[in-house]
């Protein structure tokens, strides 16, 4: 079978829809359309019941998409192992978001190479959304995500418990609307912080990266929710203020991998992160690590 009718179903079966599968995929809603129908006479069986309302998974469809699954992580992992480099025994690949890559995934980079050499490495930095779709797909090995979403066949490992907290440059430790830094710390942030601060809605300053948003405020002032980790130091140093009334925020980081992707390279990569994660970082917070991951299912 070819594997883009795998991964086509399963694009559909995600979304809810030929039109947001197409998009996903960038090809059109008619060749979605043809390979989901190809998929269908191949099984002899109707995989999607179609409305006005979207697609659903027939009883078929929710019994194919375990192994759709399957096939295209053992396909990608196929592909991975013979591109392996020479004198590598096996690789793994792992992908983070942007806040997450100092110090978490350099400290793993560094950990791998130094206890398992015989291990092709490949990280990467991309959008959340992204990188758990590369991971249900196969093409990465596991993902570093900050409160991401349960997906069926993937484990949710918590590795850093974080908090966001709320700092100011005034000593008066005061919060001024016309000051205020906005921080985009993802989804989860934006739904409690809309809940604490609605007059907050149109905040005049938006930023996307926390170490930006420092830099601006370190030199120009302001207030804004950042990691605790990294506020510790500048707080201890009496460069900024914690905003005592302030609510703070979870914003806790995680590892996500396929479920049964169970072998001694992924044993290794994870027990990597784990001791990664449990050493303190480097502005001087520690990490907490959680003993049990979660499975989706």
């Amino acid at each position: 079978m070819d594997i883009n009718l795998a991964r086509t179903f399963l694009a559909a079966a995600e979304s809810g829809s030929f039109i947001a599968a197409a998009e996903r995929m960038h090809v059109s809603q008619t060749a979605i359309s043809a390979r989901i129908r190809t998929l269908e006479q191949q099984l002899g069986r109707r995989l999607f019941a179609r409305s006005k309302a979207g697609t659903r998974l027939t009883l078929a469809g929710e019994h194919f998409i375990r192994h759709a699954t399957n096939m295209v992580q053992i396909w990608e992992r196929a592909r991975q192992q013979a591109a392996l480099p020479p004198g590598r025994e096996d690789g793994i690949s792992v992908g983070g978001e942007l806040s997450l890559w100092n110090p978490l995934l350099a400290d793993w980079l560094i950990w791998m190479r130094r206890h398992c050499p015989k291990i092709a490495l490949r990280a990467e930095v991309g959008q959340p959304t992204h990188l758990l779709d590369q991971v249900k797909d196969g093409a990465l090995d596991i993902a570093l995500l900050y409160n991401p979403p349960q997906r069926p066949g993937l484990v949710t490992e918590l590795l850093v418990e974080e908090k966001l907290i709320m700092i100011t440059s005034d000593p008066g430790q005061g919060m001024y609307p016309d000051q205020y830094i906005y921080v985009d710390w993802g989804p989860n942030f934006a739904a409690n912080h809309q809940a604490a601060f609605p007059e907050l809605n149109s905040p005049p300053i938006y930023m996307s990266l926390g170490p930006l948003a420092l830099t601006y405020l370190l030199t120009v002032g302001g207030a804004g929710y950042f990691r605790i980790g990294a506020a510790k130091p500048l707080l201890d140093a009496g460069l900024v203020h914690r905003v005592s009334d302030a609510p703070e925020f979870s914003h806790s980081a995680y590892a996500v991998y396929a479920a049964q992707r169970d072998n001694r390279t992924m044993e290794r990569a994870v027990a990597g992160l784990r001791i990664a994660a449990a050493v303190p970082d480097r502005s001087g917070q520690g990490h907490a690590i959680a003993a049990r991951p979660r499975v989706g299912t």
